[in-house]
């Protein structure tokens, strides 16, 4: 057997190809090996280098705004006592604060509960401002400029209800650096104190799981809360860091020529945040957006200087001096001028669109217009809609030669005002049918607390949220589905809406048949992108205006005297800067879940209090399901078991910003149901209300079925004729033709039916929020604390 042939050393060796360097179709370097080459270039050596200096980069921006958070050259470290519960003894608690031996003590006269520490040998100033208990807004309102918060608990109990409901909007609108505090239980003796210990380090194990809890008796101990206030790390709040904003230390109102109710409010305070610009829009928490005229800067009242401070240290007996500066006694020495509005840079305080009346209507038209039009009439086909009906609409309506003189003549004549005569009589009819429901059903009563005197005056209130409930249990069971009236013809009741082959892929314009309100609205042509430049420029380019810790007096113009007042009350006043395009109105979308102690139904466009990163307003929104299609279907009801997106009428607000949801009862306390956050402004979501019409199967063959109860008369039936039909079950089909006159039809199926089978016909009409923004909220009632709460039936028995 011959063995394999090997090449001799006469064969032929041609030179291997070299690509080079070029880049052409045959030369051209993949990706990967470019990035592969790029990492080659760097050594080992080289690129653990660059990676200790990353490290190193990051460690010393975390020291260095450490260092400036209460230094010399930042602003005081803003530290809020929230007491938790209404046995915690806070004032003890702020009384050892006070009692610091290297500290220098301002006591703010003008605000109860507030006081400054000032420590020349530790290059440190405190600023200690105590939220009212029961005061929702203030607390809120505080944390949202405040660099830490101090939680004052119960050495036995931890927090009662009001606590638990204030840690729960705490949690959902952002939480800054905090500290827990438990003052008292020196009476217990030493076995039981360690054991009460260890029994609230369970209780606040959930609420804060890697939390330090600190015993406030002693001054070394409270000397160790103020280290650790000072040195733990900071969290940031995205929706304040982005922004200038300060916490007034000092106001004054100085009332216009014109009118005593509207004034200058010249307000005094620490630059926080961002670089604060004089021809910016500010935004006073609570009260709206105003313009500044100018910027001022006195004399720091908590310089670190002792020869600026005019306090003096405390001496052993602890007694208190109340030397620092309050009030406007600080504007009235040197002030120098930084900086004044400039009108053409000044931002406008134009919320709204003006639209023009004129700007829909049409001028007469040439005569070559009028020869195109006849030329389309001509070659298009023409059918009898009902007014209102735009084009893609009359696409799915079928002409009918037969009653479309009848029913032309009755659409053309049926305008807005008779449609809403005809869902009055409809809701009428209705109303009394569910009288009549509840009625049978008047023998069940609620239960109510037998302490309560005012029991008669509420029955209505429960009779009403009954019927909520009932609403949202028919809702849950039967999702959209409605009554074909009898007196009204249902291609007039539902003349608006549409068939759909496919809701997901359908395609539905979303500039069609816009309502009025949009001509008063601003719209980006790109949100995300406008976005993303505008925090680029805020981290790289360098802000003109006042810095960063500086102690600067705003003159805020047009300011109603309100604002003055609910200071002198002592309610905090915040205020902070707004970004481009955020005074403006939009259509702002949330996304939201519902509250686990909420249990109430609620309903769409009712009236909600929002709290929406700095801004709270009110409005009554829509709920929609969170798809990633171009369509998303109207949910009547905030739903519990899924997360939903809120939209409403409001100012722009740059996310990311959270968001929370309030109900307000007849009482005046307000309810926390949804938290969330903002996802996104876009006047084009599509929202999509479904209505379900049901019918029954009356007689079944293989393939067709005779159906009733759907429609009540013919014309009818050929009204809705193009629109697909489905079952509960799964079948698809068709309506083939009307059966006699009072509403029975013959449909073809994909299947033969079931006889417990239903038959279903999906109706669409996009909706829209309504303009309900209002920018006043009222002040809650203060929270009941309850040092227990006790189930319902347990307060009865009592």
């Amino acid at each position: 057997m011959a063995g394999a042939h090997r090449a001799g050393p006469l064969k032929q060796q041609n030179k291997a190809h070299k690509g080079g360097k070029r880049r052409g179709a045959a030369g051209r370097v993949p990706v990967k090996v470019q990035s592969r080459r790029q990492r080659r270039e760097l050594g080992r050596a080289d690129r653990r280098h660059q990676a200790l200096q990353l490290r190193r980069q990051r460690k010393e921006a975390v020291l260095a705004e450490k260092r400036n958070l209460g230094s010399r050259d930042g602003p005081p470290h803003l530290v809020v006592v929230v007491p938790l519960h209404g046995r915690a003894a806070a004032h003890d608690a702020l009384r050892l604060l006070q009692s610091q031996d290297s500290a220098i003590l301002c006591v703010d006269e003008g605000k109860a509960g507030g006081f400054a520490l000032l420590c020349p040998q530790l290059k440190q100033r405190w600023r200690f401002v105590t939220a009212q208990t029961g005061d929702l807004h203030a607390v809120l309102d505080l944390a949202k400029v405040a660099d830490s918060l101090l939680f004052i608990l119960d050495p036995a109990e931890g927090w009662d209800s009001a606590g638990e409901y204030c840690l729960s909007c705490l949690f959902a609108q952002g939480l800054p650096s905090y500290a827990l505090a438990v003052p008292g239980g020196t009476d217990l003796p030493p076995k039981k104190r360690i054991d009460a210990k260890k029994k609230l380090s369970k209780i606040i194990e959930k609420r804060f799981p890697e939390a330090k809890l600190f015993s406030l008796n002693t001054e070394q101990e409270s000397s160790l809360l103020l280290r650790h206030l000072a040195t733990q790390k900071q969290r940031h709040l995205a929706f304040r860091d982005r922004r200038a904003h300060l916490l007034a230390y000092a106001a004054e109102f100085l009332p216009s020529p014109e009118s005593d109710r509207v004034g200058t409010l010249k307000v005094s305070g620490f630059v926080r945040g961002q670089p604060l610009d004089v021809n910016g829009l500010v935004h006073i928490v609570g009260h709206g957006d105003f313009q500044m005229s100018q910027v001022d800067a006195p004399p720091d009242p908590l310089s670190l200087n002792p020869r600026v401070v005019k306090g003096r240290k405390k001496t052993q007996d602890m007694d208190v001096q109340e030397d620092c500066v309050n009030g406007t006694e600080e504007m009235e020495e040197d002030v120098k001028l930084l900086m004044k509005a400039d009108a053409s840079k000044q931002e406008s305080l134009q919320s709204e669109v003006v639209p023009d009346p004129m700007e829909g209507e049409q001028t007469w038209p040439t005569e070559e217009e009028l020869q195109e039009a006849e030329a389309s009439q001509r070659a298009d086909r023409v059918v009898k809609v009902p007014r209102g009906t735009s084009k893609y609409q009359a696409a799915w309506i079928v002409e009918d030669k037969e009653g479309s003189d009848e029913d032309g003549d009755v659409d053309d004549d049926m305008d807005d005002d008779m449609m809403e005569e005809a869902a009055s009589q409809e809701g009428e009819s209705s109303a009394e049918e569910e009288e009549h429901s509840e009625e049978e059903c008047e023998t069940m009563t609620v239960s109510e607390c037998v302490r309560d005197d005012q029991y008669d005056e509420k029955v209505e209130e429960d009779e009403q949220m009954l019927e909520k409930f009932k609403q949202e249990r028919m809702d849950e069971m039967f999702p959209d589905e409605v009554d074909t009236p009898r007196d009204v013809p249902a291609r007039v009741r539902f003349q608006k809406y549409r068939g759909l082959k496919s809701f997901r892929t359908s395609p539905w314009d979303p500039k069609e048949n816009l309502p009025r309100d949009y001509a008063r609205i601003f719209q980006f042509q790109d949100f995300f992108r406008t976005r993303k430049h505008l925090f680029r420029q805020i981290e790289k380019e360098e802000a003109e205006g006042a810095l960063v810790g500086w102690y600067v007096t705003l003159h805020i113009s047009n300011v109603p005297v309100g604002v003055m007042e609910s200071f002198r009350e002592g309610k905090p006043l915040v205020l902070f800067a707004l970004l481009p395009h955020e005074q403006k109105m939009s259509v702002l979308n949330f996304l939201v879940r519902r509250h686990p102690t909420s249990s109430e139904p609620v309903k769409a466009k009712e009236e909600l209090i929002f709290h929406c990163g700095f801004r709270r307003f009110r409005a009554s929104p829509l709920f929609s399901q969170h798809t990633s299609a171009d369509k998303h279907k109207l949910e009547r009801f905030l739903r519990p078991d899924a997360a939903l997106v809120v939209t409403v009428y409001a100012p722009i607000t740059f996310p990311p910003a959270s968001v929370l949801l309030f109900k307000q009862r007849s009482n005046g306390m307000q309810d926390l149901i949804a938290t969330g956050s903002l996802l996104a402004v876009d006047p084009d979501r599509i929202i999509i209300k479904r209505l379900v019409l049901s019918g029954h199967p009356f007689k079944i063959f293989t393939k067709t079925a005779v159906v009733r109860y759907m429609f009540f008369n013919r014309e009818d039936v050929m009204w809705f004729k193009p629109v697909e039909l489905r079952t509960k079950w799964g079948r698809r089909g068709h309506i083939k033709e009307p059966l006699g006159t009072h509403g029975h039809m013959k449909c073809h199926f994909d299947g033969q039916l079931k006889s417990q089978d239903t038959v279903l016909l999906n109706l669409y009409k996009r909706v829209f929020p309504k303009w309900t923004y209002d920018p006043y909220v009222p002040e809650p009632v203060p929270w009941a604390r309850s040092e227990s709460a006790l189930p319902l039936k347990e307060v009865e028995m009592e």
